[in-house]
């Protein structure tokens, strides 16, 4: 049971910081592009009980976990407002990638931290030092798999705000109306299609094969940083 709080705990507290960390980039870069709305409803705060979604960031992703299924989850929306943006259509895009960057910097301050970890601790065991391994490891994980996934570009995926800021204007306005159909189609194609047709999985087929590409670049990072 110890064992099972632990891998819990390590699992839980990655993903928390990563999410809380991903909103509140959202929120910091709209109010540095004009818009204020995250900081006058105090969501420009790192502390997670702001933007934690107790069912989308906590029991969700560990009932997934628990049955094998892909994880997913979300936190408490910060607000932003496009039309306070200076610049809407570029703005948004801008909010929209601060997310998933932040999340691939977290990523490599966790494979520095790793590796600074491996170096001091060097042949020394103990549980603290195998509970701060498993923080470590699961948050460049998570923050890695969080910013290629939200880079999807399905709505409401921050990918999709960036897409339609590629896109151009007449597309774009077709492109939004796909907005409100957007969630139960993601919950089609990670839950339902992967059930009935493994083989057709989006996570294992086009997520997995980007994350594990990137996660094996910041563990030759954490390498470096541990003399390996």
């Amino acid at each position: 049971m110890n064992q099972t709080l632990l891998q819990a705990a390590a699992l839980i507290i990655p993903l928390i910081v990563a999410i809380v960390f991903h909103e509140v980039a959202h929120g910091w870069t709209a109010l540095a592009l004009g818009d204020p709305t995250a900081q006058e409803q105090r969501r420009l705060s790192l502390n997670p009980l702001r933007h934690v979604d107790p069912m989308g960031t906590i029991v969700l992703p560990g009932f997934l976990a628990l049955a094998g299924l892909p994880i997913f989850g979300w936190a408490k929306p910060v607000p932003v407002n496009r039309w306070r943006l200076n610049d809407p259509r570029r703005g948004m895009m801008a909010v929209a990638a601060a997310g998933p960057g932040t999340n691939l910097v977290l990523a490599a301050v966790g494979a520095v931290l790793l590796g600074v970890l491996v170096r001091l601790a060097g042949d020394a065991e103990g549980a603290g030092l195998t509970f701060a391994a498993m923080n470590l490891n699961n948050f460049i994980t998570i923050n890695v798999f969080l910013a290629l996934f939200n880079l999807l570009p399905i709505p409401p995926f921050d990918g999709s705000h960036i897409v339609e800021g590629l896109l151009p204007r007449r597309a774009a306005r077709q492109y939004e109306r796909f907005r409100p159909y957007g969630f139960p189609l993601l919950i089609v194609l990670l839950l339902v299609v992967p059930y009935f047709f493994p083989q057709w999985g989006i996570v294992r087929r086009v997520v997995l094969p980007p994350v594990i590409w990137a996660t094996d670049h910041y563990y030759t990072l954490a390498q470096f940083v541990a003399g390996a």
